[in-house]
């Protein structure tokens, strides 16, 4: 009788399993929906050194774009604009499969003057919309973008040095 009802169990647990496993599998398959969010954050280099550290500053209110072009023709086929929020973050809605098109997010403008300048090579980021990627997920992230200040914090000496005293010990 004991093994009757541990068998029981045991069948019962399995089928549980099975179930469960079953919705967890439909839930990694590519979203049915054509659009997209692209989310990334902006910077403010206040050291200037071209990346962020310990005192780089988020950018609340920076205008940013998402433009797709064509890869054959090269032409702009589409943009969508947004703003970063308190946190620097912005989440920018774009409709429509991208699949035959190259994609970035692109630094448009900074509300602080003190660091509205782009920092080179970080204007711009490229992000792959289509669901024919393998990610789950509608979210696709974009390296983050930055503006730099003017002048250096005066603090920045000491951080900088911080990654001088890194590179002594490799």
């Amino acid at each position: 009788m004991a093994s009757l009802r541990a068998s029981l169990l045991l069948a019962a647990a399995l089928c549980v399993l099975a179930a469960s496993g079953a919705a967890a599998s439909r839930d990694l398959r590519p979203l049915r929906s054509a659009s997209f969010v692209v989310r990334g954050r902006v910077w403010c280099d206040t050291c200037r050194a071209g990346f962020e550290t310990p005192v780089s500053t988020y950018i609340a209110g920076a205008k940013v774009r998402v433009e797709c072009r064509s890869k054959t023709t090269g032409l702009k086929s589409c943009t969508y604009e947004g703003h970063t929020d308190r946190t620097g973050t912005y989440n920018i809605l774009v409709t429509d499969e991208h699949e035959d098109e190259l994609c970035e997010s692109v630094l448009i403008s900074s509300p602080d003057m003190r660091c509205a300048t782009t920092v080179p090579g970080r204007e711009r980021a490229p992000v792959f919309l289509t669901s024919n990627n393998g990610v789950a997920s509608n979210v696709r992230m974009a390296n983050a973008l930055g503006f730099q200040k003017d002048v250096a914090l005066p603090r920045c000496a000491q951080v900088l040095k911080m990654y001088e005293d890194e590179d002594d010990h490799l």
